[in-house]
Parts: structure tokens; sequence; C-alpha cells
């Protein structure tokens, strides 16, 4: 199923159209480890052997690109919890495990937000925020990532520094945006649009564009119908598990993975050419996404 000489994701794209990413790592991490006062990018060091197996069951579920325990490894969220002298560390350890547990699937490196805001509504100028990223990412390339995924980014603009530092080092950069659905459609919480995040993704550089979290699977159906009209790229999703719900005290996410499968002919009709899960997806959900995306790639 899978070549070995298939080394970066265009060619994957190329030879198999549509391609299953894993899912979850912050909520299946919180499953693990249910201490809240642990920062989940220093189990890179603690505890190798649980993003171990988180990594190993999205590759048992089917999925062709894992992704990394980095999310927060940038110097900024680092600095929060005073771990700030660890970034080397805790980020090259997180390549390491994926591509351990990964195989001859591809690894791509998890970047997310800074938790800081840019000029005017915050301190950070746009150099700093280049700076930061720019860093973090050259720890992850030079630790063999096969590329780098900028997530969950709220603020297009902070999600262009992220795509400026990482296009100076990394061939393949997905960049994936979080929406909400309100009463003027889909928009960032600073009120970007889709269209308008597609282009000017498209115009830094990005390889892929996307969008991940803020909402469950068939809300992005239309997130990738735009994305799609609004550029050629290709587009990457990954949905929650449903919009989460507070039962008995606990976060619980509805979506079952036969509910999100049944949404995966559909978007893929909308031109989504990656596609796996964001928070409350499991292994089970992943399996579900790859089951049905099969009927797609065997026919190539």
């Amino acid at each position: 199923m899978y070549n070995k000489d298939v080394s970066n994701l265009p060619e994957l794209l190329n030879k198999k159209k549509i391609l299953v990413a894993d899912g979850a790592w912050g909520t299946e991490i919180s499953k693990k480890v249910p201490s809240k006062d642990v920062f989940p990018e220093l189990l890179n060091i603690t505890h190798p052997e649980i993003i171990e197996k988180i990594a190993s069951a999205y590759v048992e579920a089917g999925a062709d690109i894992i992704l990394t325990n980095t999310f927060g490894g940038n110097f900024f969220k680092l600095k929060k919890y005073g771990a700030e002298d660890k970034i080397e560390k805790i980020n090259r350890s997180g390549v390491e495990i994926s591509k351990k547990a990964a195989g001859n699937r591809l690894v791509f490196a998890s970047v997310g937000p800074t938790g800081e805001l840019l000029q005017p509504y915050g301190t950070l100028s746009e150099k700093e925020l280049i700076d930061c990223y720019r860093q973090q990412v050259q720890i992850l390339i030079n630790a063999e990532a096969d590329g780098i995924v900028i997530e969950t980014m709220s603020d297009v603009r902070e999600a262009v520094c992220a795509l400026i530092a990482a296009k100076e080092i990394s061939k393949d950069v997905v960049v994936s945006i979080t929406f909400n659905h309100g009463t003027k459609g889909y928009k960032t919480m600073m009120g970007q649009g889709i269209s308008e995040c597609a282009v000017l993704l498209k115009n830094n550089g990005a390889d892929v564009i996307g969008s991940n979290c803020g909402s469950g699977i068939k809300d992005f159906i239309a997130i990738a119908k735009e994305m799609k009209k609004a550029s050629s790229l290709p587009v990457w999703i990954k949905p929650n598990a449903g919009i989460p719900q507070l039962i008995a005290g606990k976060t619980v996410y509805p979506d079952s993975p036969e509910d999100m499968a049944k949404y995966v002919d559909e978007l893929i009709e909308a031109g989504a050419s990656v596609i796996g899960g964001c928070c409350g997806t499991t292994p089970f959900h992943i399996k579900k996404i790859a089951q049905v995306i099969s009927k797609y790639t065997s026919r190539q």
C-alpha cells in the first residue's frame, strides 16, 4: 500500500488523490494524563511512550500523515510554562517519536499559535512572530520532519507570519485556519473570511490550505467548497467530533466515528484532498474515515 519512494506530500497526493490525516492529540493525551497541570509537549521528554502510543494508534487506523506533539512548542508558549530552555529537546523529540511510530507514513510537524496577539491588538510585531516560528520550524526540519502543519490559527496574519518562516526552511507547508459560523458566515476570531484567508495563504506560498477545529464535520463541507473555489491548492480538513458538551462535569464530543464517516463523501465532493480529525476524534474515527476514503484510492 505504501511506497517508500514517495517521500513528500505532493507525490503522495498524486499517487493516492485523497489522503487520510490523523486525529486529535490534545484530547487523546488528556485521557492518558488527566492532570490539567501537565503541559502536553513536555511529555515528549518525560513520557515519550504515551506519545508514541497515540501516533502508533493513528498509523494502525490507516492515516497516511502523522503529526507530532509539538503544537505548543514555540518560544512564547513554552515560556509560559518556564520551559523555553527546553525548546530544542521538546521539538526534536516530538518529531523523533512520531517518526519512530510512523514507519513509511509521512510525518508533518504541528505548529500552533503563540497565544499572543499581533499589533495593534497586542504587543508582538510581525518580525517577532516570524523569528519565533523560524526558531521552531528550523528545529523540526533539522529533526527530519517531512513537512510542517501550521494549524488552529484564528488570525490569518499570524498564520502568514508562520508561513513565511516555514517556507524559508521547509518545502511542504500546510496552513489550517479555524473558522466559526456566525450571522455573517464563516469567519476567524479576527473576522477574516474563508476566501480572504485562502487567497492570502496561496499568495504567501502555502502548498496546502485548510481548516481544523471550531465545529463538527458537517460545517466543513461549506468551508472546503469555498476554499477550493478561492484557490487551486489541495484542501486539508480536520473537523472536531462535534461541538463539545459538558456532561456530568466532563467534556464530551458527541459525534461517533459513524457520524463523521457519513460526511466524508460530501467533503471529497466539496474539494477536500486530505481528511482527518481534530478535538474529540480518536483512532476509531480515523479508521472509519479511512474506510470511506479507501473506496476512492482503490479506483486510482
